[in-house]
């Protein structure tokens, strides 16, 4: 029965979103494929534990379907409030995390890497989510907006609601309170694989 082309194929997210608010199930639907994979990805790089980035994926698009009664197009882009709800929900379970062995981080699914690979992969994955932990929580969020998803500094400015000089201000103050974390653990993540043993 769906053999005419999809009606809400190009429509704006916040159109959707309002659609979808309206009573519009194909509406959630096409939002729900086009913002969920992204969400995803944003919340496994912020985690590093592909379950903990599920749920937290979960939560957001829920928080989001909550809202969409009151969504009053033209003041925020869905993708940026979204982005801030899972930015936020990411650090408060980085924060609850601290201190998480390597022991207790749940294994990688994806075999196509070697087991090596994965563990030296998981093993990155989990120092950089626990030395994001380790800094002011508006740091942590600027440089993983930043550097782990890609977004440009006007961007995380609007997401953050600060000036891009502040988002600049963090994320470097931000990097370099990293590097000085992950300082002591280059041998141990594999990052001097070119020094004699």
């Amino acid at each position: 029965m769906n053999a005419s082309p999809d009606p809400f194929a190009g429509a704006p997210d916040e159109a959707l979103l309002v659609a979808y608010a309206n009573g519009d199930g194909q509406a959630a639907r096409v939002l729900t494929r086009r913002l969920l994979p992204r969400v995803l990805a944003q919340a496994t790089r912020m985690l590093g534990v592909p379950a903990e980035a599920e749920d937290v994926a979960q939560d957001a698009m829920m928080r989001l379907w909550k809202v969409a009664p009151d969504w009053r197009q033209g003041e925020a882009q869905v993708t940026t409030w979204l982005y801030r709800v899972v930015a936020n929900l990411c650090t408060d379970r980085l924060r609850k995390r601290r201190g998480v062995s390597l022991d207790q981080v749940a294994e990688p699914l994806d075999a196509t890497p070697s087991v090596t690979a994965q563990m030296q992969t998981q093993a990155r994955m989990t120092a950089l989510s626990e030395a994001l932990a380790q800094l002011p929580e508006r740091q942590a969020q600027a440089v993983s907006l930043r550097h782990l998803e890609g977004l440009s500094n006007p961007q995380i400015a609007q997401i953050m609601d600060i000036s891009v000089r502040s988002v600049e201000s963090l994320t470097a103050r931000g990097k370099r309170a990293l590097a000085d974390i992950m300082a002591g653990r280059k041998a141990e993540l594999g990052y001097d694989d070119d020094e004699p043993e």
